[in-house]
């Protein structure tokens, strides 16, 4: 019996706003003490009324267009009720039957094979607390309570784990791009919830499902499917399939999901419209707004770096990590006029620098524009590429201009053709072997001789000269 994976995800962000979702203290609470950004709405106190954050709503509309969804004129909050302790309510305020969007859409590519994958909906909720648990007790951080989300849910359309990270990482992007949200995955800003059934390789049916909860990297997201799917295949091998859909949890240092309950079902919330809020109304004026406000989207950023640019498929992936990665590349290729070589040093250079230095693109003092400088210099053979790998420690160091370091260092390239004359003279004696070896037909036997010049110039004479003025006095 052949068996195949059928997955999808829900993906909660948190929207980029400065208030919470329904009142208005602050939504930065990272690092801040516990319950420091708590007020009697966002901790459910009798008698408080939420008020709907405008640009909460703004935001989770722009990311829903960025996925493709359509945008329904009539939408609404309602009450999704369930007693936890990090939900002060004792119901969350959510989107049910009528969400800001539905039916969207997401291109993944996976080995070079592209793949849609399909949006159910994005709607708008709020969020509980946090949990911590210390020995026999459990202590709640409210703070997060109350902080808008968007939840993201797929059509059960991804059939591998690979596949669920690279979608989610796409994911991540485009809420980066758009600017709805950070989506920073260290600072529990994007989770996901990974629903897992198997079913026979042919067959349309969609089986009982494990939903993995809370999984809060992609490593864990990948390695938390990887596994299910393995149990599942275990339990179908045993003639045990499962007949009941389930929520499991995920032991990262067991490396292995756990039951946790039962799944619940949409009537075990009792829904019911949210009362206290009215209806939204998204006017086609205002929906249009937010789509002209759309930035270029990572797959079209990637599609024109390699048509229009001349970079790899590779390349242009990792250059559109972040926007402002992609806007920074961007700038260097237009200042250096030489877009493979910009792609170069930024992915082996300056990438390696900031993992190392762990910190990003934005916090380094390297401009776009010195380091355009920096590749025009050698892409036009003013300074070599050698010369350049000098320049570029202190450039990262001090953000000093590449002008200012060359002269500082003695770092000018050689192009006069007297003083590269002298040097082809001097390596020339000093390699006697190497001539004769040119004189009976071995062309490669010339590397020696320039490689004797720049070693004689530190480095500092200009190859392209070299090899010029070398051919040119062997062919007296």
């Amino acid at each position: 019996m052949k068996l195949e994976a059928i997955i999808g995800l829900e993906i909660h962000a948190q929207i980029a706003t400065k208030t919470k979702m329904f009142c208005s203290c602050d939504n930065n609470a990272f690092g801040a003490p516990p319950n420091s950004r708590i007020c009697p709405v966002c901790t459910g106190q009798p008698g408080v009324l939420p008020v709907p954050n405008k640009k909460a709503l703004e935001l989770g509309v722009k990311a829903a267009l960025a996925l493709n969804c359509e945008i329904p004129r009539n939408s609404k909050f309602d009450r999704k009720n369930y007693f936890y302790p990090d939900l002060p309510y004792g119901y969350q305020i959510s989107q049910f039957d009528e969400p800001i969007s539905v039916n969207g859409k997401v291109e993944i590519s996976l080995n070079g094979e592209k793949k849609e994958i399909g949006i159910t909906r994005l709607h708008l909720e709020n969020d509980a607390g946090k949990l911590s648990h210390v020995g026999n007790f459990s202590l709640c951080d409210y703070n997060r309570a109350g902080t808008p989300l968007m939840e993201i849910v797929s059509e059960p359309d991804l059939r591998s784990a690979a596949e669920a990270k690279i979608y989610a990482e796409e994911i991540q992007k485009i809420l980066q791009f758009v600017g709805s949200s950070n989506a920073d995955l260290f600072k529990g800003e994007m989770r996901f919830d990974a629903s897992v059934s198997l079913r026979e390789v042919g067959t349309d049916k969609l089986n009982p499902r494990a939903e993995i909860k809370n999984l809060n990297s992609f490593r864990a997201l990948e390695s938390a499917i990887d596994f299910e799917i393995g149990r599942q295949k275990k339990l179908w091998s045993a003639n045990k399939i499962p007949d009941s859909d389930s929520t499991v949890g995920w032991d990262e240092e067991k490396g292995e999901t756990f039951l946790m309950r039962a799944k619940e079902s949409a009537a075990d919330y009792h829904y019911f419209p949210e009362p206290d809020i009215p209806a939204l109304v998204l006017e086609k004026e205002f929906v249009e707004s937010l789509r002209s406000e759309l930035p270029e989207l990572p797959l079209a950023r990637r599609e024109r770096f390699v048509a229009e640019l001349g970079i790899t498929d590779d390349d242009a992936r990792n250059l559109t990590e972040s926007k402002n990665l992609a806007n920074y590349f961007e700038e260097v290729a237009k200042i250096s006029g030489n877009a493979k070589k910009s792609a170069a040093w930024i992915l082996s250079e300056l990438l390696a620098r900031l993992h190392e230095a762990e910190i990003t693109i934005e916090e380094q003092k390297i401009t776009a524009e010195n380091l355009g400088q920096l590749v025009k210099k050698i892409s036009t053979g003013e300074i070599s590429g050698k010369i350049g790998k000098e320049i570029f420690p202190e450039m990262w160091a001090t953000g000093q201009a590449v002008e200012k370091i060359i002269e500082s260092k003695g770092l000018k390239q050689i192009s006069d053709g007297g003083e590269i004359e002298k040097l082809l003279d001097e390596a020339i004696t000093k390699n006697p072997d190497a001539i004769a070896d040119f004189q009976n037909g071995k062309e490669r036997a010339l590397g020696a001789i320039v490689g004797e010049v720049m070693k004689l110039s530190k480095g500092q004479a200009n190859p392209a000269k070299v090899n010029e003025l070398l051919k040119k006095k062997l062919a007296e």
